[in-house]
């Protein structure tokens, strides 16, 4: 990225540097803390928080994992280019999360799985689906989480540090993993539900200032529309020509629903396609239902979930609305046209709404909490890295590596699971210069139009696995094999012409290119649907026996149920139990060698988990497995519906006032 203007506010002050290292201290301490506190040695205790979390740690961790500075640069960016309708994005998610707690948790907590190829591999046998969706999850992953929130950090330690990038990210990255790896998944609970806090008081502040500075939310009503760059002619007549429609703030830019064919975000769009890509996301994505199913019991999952629901109105005032007033405030830059004067102002011709969120931080906060923000930013950043670090290695590790290798022990399957976040970190570093190349002219739109042409056909196959029961694994793998099919036939050929600009339109034929992403989300899913259906109904169907607890209708079955992939999971175990047999002969010895070995080694073995488990004692495969519990206490059970009805009332009038 270019070097920064000179009139830049860099921050350099006391104030802000002492918050800055200050807020990593106490991270980092959150997560040793947490690391002493809990059973990080056995497979349960470092993926699943050792199931005990209560609903407020469940409910912050969920929005601090959705939440990353993305976010913050993404919806403020789309936001300042053309109003609130990208708040229909976190608005949809009050209705979605309510299913994840009330309708898909259930069935997840019966079925006894950690990871969600898992369950599709208990639900419908065989192993191609659950490699497909494995393998896909950790590109998507990798290609569109990690790279997307490493570039909008980016963005952001630029405009307020003009760090170098490298060093930022490196730096941020070796911060995350380090706890990641150390701590394993509670210490990302602590240390979500302390930054949820931080994030959500530092936007607040933030939000404060904005509005004061514009004059308020009616002076924003009136201003907005005429937040226009005073350079708007081209440089270069015979390369392009601006048409006002380019620099004109939109008419629509405060309402949520917009025109079905004129609309940037058309209505049908953001109702029916947004609530597809946000089925896939908050109900079958591995980062968001790690964190339901380490909950306590079935009531703080529906509790943790409201918490998260009324936590996802606040993007709309903390991130769109300052987005919109840093175009009002900064027009000649947030709002630039002329490409060559974009180039100079950020680094990317195609415009510049991605520093609306920083260029505010950088330029109204006083001192002290101009370093309050960055470190919020970078928690932001952090948080939701974690995240994927830590869900991605599980995946990994009991979904391919088991695979691989299926005596692997539980100590060797966590030590596994750290390599990978390492490797993770490794590849993440390699992709910052594709990044930096890839500055789509808006980041929230590049991550919602991946989602739309790759995650519809797996909301599609999941939401007919808990529902439908004769839904069986061949009409399930050809319906998401023919729903990939027909995702990259869409993208690719998006990529390979460009998504273009305003001034800059793209080559891509209109008969491919010319459809909206979410209304071709919502043909994607209905296809996928159908052919899921019609392979099911002329194939055989799945016998009763094989599904209790696997599917909605028999979540309370009690029934002994004969897992379709009992045979691999038999082979694992006796696999597993033949190196336990090793490693016992080899114990004696081992223990004398421990006695030998120097404090230095000894430390690394407990960084690596070592400590907290006596080794292949702890394994114990041959217990008999007891039923999930999902029964509620009929108070709480109320208490929990009763909310539930509120934030639904809440979000219906949200809605229906801004729509």
């Amino acid at each position: 990225m270019e070097k920064l203007p000179s009139d830049k506010v860099i921050i350099n002050n006391p104030a802000d540097i002492i918050i800055i290292v200050g807020y990593f201290i106490t991270v980092i301490s959150v997560g040793i803390w947490s690391m002493f506190r809990t059973n990080r040695g056995t497979v349960g205790g470092y993926f699943l928080a050792g199931r005990t979390m209560t609903w407020w740690p469940v409910g912050a961790s969920l929005f601090a994992s959705n939440i990353g500075s993305g976010h913050f640069v993404g919806l403020a960016g789309t936001g300042a280019a053309s109003g609130i309708a990208v708040g229909g994005f976190e608005w949809n998610a009050l209705f979605i999360v309510l299913l994840l707690g009330w309708l898909f948790v259930p069935v997840y907590l019966t079925a006894g799985v950690i990871t969600m190829p898992q369950y599709l591999k208990k639900r419908f046998g065989g192993t191609r689906i659950s490699l497909y969706l494995s393998i896909i999850s950790l590109f998507l992953y990798i290609f569109t989480k990690i790279s997307v929130d490493m570039f909008s950090g980016a963005v952001f330690i630029q405009q307020a540090l003009g760090w170098n990038i490298y060093v930022a990210v490196i730096a941020l990255l070796l911060i995350t993993a380090l706890y990641t790896v150390t701590g394993g998944l509670a210490a990302l609970m602590y240390t979500d539900t302390v930054q949820t806090f931080v994030i959500i008081a530092g936007a607040f502040v933030l939000t404060g200032f904005s509005f004061a500075e514009v004059g308020g939310y009616s002076a924003l009503l009136t201003k907005y529309s005429s937040a226009v760059p005073r350079n708007f002619s081209s440089q270069n007549p015979q390369r392009y020509n601006i048409s006002p429609h380019c620099y004109n703030p939109r008419q629509d830019a405060f309402s949520l629903l917009r025109d079905s064919t004129t609309g940037d975000l058309p209505w049908p769009g953001v109702l029916f396609g947004i609530a597809i890509v946000g089925g896939w996301y908050w109900c079958t994505d591995q980062v968001i239902v790690q964190r339901c199913l380490a909950a306590r019991n079935l009531t703080h999952v529906k509790a943790g979930c409201i918490m998260c629901g009324y936590l996802k109105l606040l993007p709309m005032f903390l991130m769109v609305f300052p987005g919109m007033i840093s175009r009002v405030l900064y027009p000649d830059e947030v709002g630039c046209v002329v490409p060559e004067e974009c180039k100079r102002v950020c680094g990317t011709e195609v415009g510049c709404s991605n520093i609306a969120y920083p260029k505010l931080v950088v330029s109204i906060m006083p001192n002290g909490l101009r370093g309050l923000m960055l470190a919020v930013m970078l928690a932001a950043l952090m948080s939701s890295l974690a995240s994927i670090f830590n869900s991605s290695s599980t995946l990994f590790t009991m979904d391919i590596w088991t695979r691989i290798r299926p005596q692997a022990s539980e100590h060797e399957l966590i030590i596994i699971g750290r390599v990978w976040v390492l490797c993770i970190v490794a590849i993440s570093i390699c992709w910052i210069p594709v990044v930096q190349a890839a500055q789509s002219g808006q980041l929230f739109d590049y991550i919602q139009s991946v989602s739309s042409y790759l995650a519809p056909p797996i909301a599609s196959v999941f939401l007919l696995a808990v529902f439908v029961k004769r839904v069986n694994e061949t009409g399930a793998f050809w319906g998401l094999v023919g729903g990939l099919v027909m995702g990259l036939c869409r993208m690719l050929p998006e990529f390979w012409y460009g998504t273009g600009s305003c001034i800059f339109p793209s080559d891509c034929p209109s008969l491919v290119c010319g459809i909206h992403y979410l209304h071709f989300a919502i043909i994607l899913f209905f296809c996928t649907s159908v052919l899921v259906l019609l392979v099911s109904y002329c194939t055989e169907p799945i016998k009763d026996q094989h599904l209790h607890r696997l599917v909605f209708s028999l979540r309370h079955s009690k029934e002994e149920r004969k897992d379709l992939d009992w045979e691999q999971e038999e082979r694992r175990r006796r696999a597993r139990r033949e190196a336990a047999e090793r490693m016992r002969k080899n114990s004696t010895d081992a223990v004398a060698e421990d006695e030998k070995k120097s404090g230095v080694w000894r430390l690394v073995g407990w960084f690596c988990g070592r400590g907290s488990s006596p080794g292949p004692e702890q394994e114990v495969p041959e217990a008999p497995e007891q039923l999930p519990d999902i029964s509620e206490d009929p108070v709480n059970k109320y208490t929990v519906d009763a909310n539930a009805l509120i934030m639904m009332a809440v979000a219906v009038f949200m809605w229906g006032y801004y729509a």
